[in-house]
């Protein structure tokens, strides 16, 4: 596979990834995750997979809105894959809403037998000028 065509796939399956993770798609996301993966959060809190994606089932973290809003850039090596891209998102945590806001989202996959998957995740709230 050549080397633009991996860049379309990882952005294909981060699309997925968002994807699944605001319309509740367990499965797929499950499927995305490494059993390894971290999320450092804005406030910069880490959650495991299990945590992250178990407190999305529960409804303790609810994705309202996900918006990517710039190009996803993507760097690909063998073995793994970097991400980068700024998107708009609301959610609703532990019953608080968070309101609109822009982030940077950082994410890191890997290839294993075969197939990416997310192994850590950063977000990053952009200050207002």
């Amino acid at each position: 596979m050549g080397a633009k065509s991996e860049r379309s796939e990882i952005e294909s399956i981060e699309r997925q990834r968002v994807s699944a993770l605001v319309n509740g798609e367990h499965e797929t996301a499950r499927r995305l995750h490494s059993d390894e993966y971290e999320l450092v959060t804005p406030p910069g809190a880490t959650l495991s997979k299990e945590q992250y994606l178990g407190a999305i089932a529960s409804g303790k973290i609810h994705y309202v809105a996900w918006e990517v809003e710039s190009p996803i850039k993507v760097r690909v090596y063998p073995e793994i894959a970097m991400i980068r891209y700024q998107a708009v998102l609301e959610l609703v945590v532990d019953g608080q809403a968070v309101p609109r806001d822009r982030y940077w989202h950082t994410d890191v996959y890997e290839k294993r037998d075969g197939h990416w998957q997310a192994v850590w995740s950063q977000a990053t709230r952009i200050a207002s000028a």
